[in-house]
């Protein structure tokens, strides 16, 4: 691979511009802002790069970018990544030129999308582009598909998989998103992916604002959200919504030597530090706490509204109060069955007059196995690069095309940690980067020959 990576490292300079400019194109998907036109620009930056590419028009979300690269191998291998970003706000948290600056600080790339997933999307297109420059081809069959809404849950991508499922067909699919392990800086291996169901709770009081002398004689719906709230989680973190859990997954004892491998290499007062806590929640730490975090199901609340929170008082009985939650899915937790559940619950509770908004439109969360070949590819190439043996996960994020289409699917990533994902100054750092390109390209190698 000496010729592959001498390559990368010649063109270094090109790459960073390009993430660059990049992160310099909005895409928010949760705010509608940018998508077609950043759809654009990385499909003419891999015609540029001699990549096929083309828009693949969604029914109603921005269109897709794909295109295939055939080779040699009998090996096909699905390059998954998405182009949209997370909404920038708190805008005034950012410096460094402010979300879209694309700024090189003393070898950091400051932006939203620097690492998620832009630097990820461009990982996969410049492996690709090294292969065909140095050698003439790719040592993979590749489909490089490029999305434009994850980060509000994919929720037109799933049906034009289902239309598109032969297309679609690989021996292996491969994201590129996240940061290498804290205090050990080698990549995370995520051996399968949970899903995520979004959910809105509405709760409804009188037909509008009351005065709160009227307190006694009207429904709070602030105070019947909170007291909803606490029949589904307990403060042990305890999921109370009958059967939640049930057909779940159990680590055997592959998952948990993996843990344990884990927890031996990793440092859990730097990952404390990054997250801003003096120590995990109920205590927990080591294995345990890995545990909890890789095969625990979720209920958390994103955010609460009600009533009046401006300046000064307002003396009210609110009329209507809504939370937000995401429900993450272990497998083998259905998503359809899980809302049932959640609705079938709160009319047990007494509280049928609270709306849930929201649809299972995720996959099923799924497992494989570390010795599936794009598991084995995946952490020989990490071993490589990195010079040591990956963390290996049992599960991670969500997706949305294995539902319709079956293919074995790992997740991993390259960016620094203290990246900054989904918070003000994201970042990347560049050496990490044209790391992470190596990587991708070593993936690409070890997956064709296996």
């Amino acid at each position: 691979m000496k010729d592959i990576y001498d390559y990368i490292d010649a063109h270094a300079d090109e790459f960073v511009a390009d993430l660059a400019a990049f992160v310099q194109q909005p895409s928010v998907s949760a705010q509608d802002i940018g998508l077609r036109e950043c759809a654009a620009l990385i499909r003419d930056m891999m015609h540029r790069d001699g990549l096929p590419a083309e828009f693949h028009e969604l029914e109603d979300g921005p269109p897709v970018v794909y295109g295939e690269i055939t080779s040699k191998s009998r090996k096909t291998l699905l390059c998954y990544s998405h182009y949209d970003v997370q909404p920038p706000e708190p805008i005034e948290a950012w410096t460094h030129g402010g979300p879209w600056s694309g700024a090189v600080v003393d070898g950091i790339l400051y932006g939203r999308g620097a690492t998620d997933n832009k630097s990820g999307v461009l990982a996969f297109n410049k492996a690709a582009k090294a292969f065909l420059a140095v050698r003439g081809e790719v040592p993979v069959g590749l489909k490089l598909l490029i999305e434009g809404e994850e980060e509000i849950g994919s929720p037109n991508l799933g049906p034009w998989a289902k239309k598109n499922a032969k297309m679609l067909e690989a021996d292996g699919m491969h994201c590129l998103d996240g940061s290498l392990e804290i205090g050990v800086e080698v990549p995370d291996v995520s051996l399968g992916l949970k899903s995520v169901l979004f959910v809105e709770l509405i709760a409804r009081g009188p037909r509008t604002d009351v005065h709160s002398l009227n307190a006694p004689l009207v429904p709070n719906p602030v105070w019947d959200l909170v007291h909803a709230l606490a029949t589904i989680m307990d403060r042990e973190k305890n999921i109370l919504i009958p059967d939640w859990a049930e057909g779940i997954y159990v680590p055997n004892d592959e998952d948990m030597g993996y843990l344990e491998d884990k927890a031996a290499r990793i440092n859990f007062d730097m990952l404390k530090e990054e997250m801003g806590v003096d120590q995990f929640a109920l205590g927990r730490d080591g294995v345990d706490a890995l545990k909890a975090r890789t095969y625990e199901p979720t209920a958390n609340i994103q955010g609460i509204t009600g009533g009046y929170t401006g300046k000064g008082t307002k003396t009210i009985v609110p009329s209507e109060a809504r939370v937000r939650m995401d429900f993450r899915l272990i497998p083998n937790i259905s998503p359809a069955k899980a809302i049932v559940k959640l609705r079938n619950h709160l009319k047990e509770q007494g509280f049928d007059s609270i709306e849930v908004k929201g649809e299972a439109r995720t996959e099923d969360p799924y497992k494989i196995s570390a010795r599936e070949d794009i598991s084995v590819s995946i952490i020989a190439a990490a071993h490589e690069v990195y010079g040591e043996p990956p963390i290996v996960n049992g599960v991670s994020a969500e997706g949305a095309i294995l539902k319709h289409v079956w293919i074995p699917c790992v997740l991993t990533g390259f960016a620094n940690p203290g990246c900054n994902l989904h918070a003000p100054d994201e970042n990347i750092h560049v050496d990490k980067y044209i790391q992470g390109i190596k990587y991708a390209a070593a993936i690409m190698d070890h997956f064709g020959r296996s």
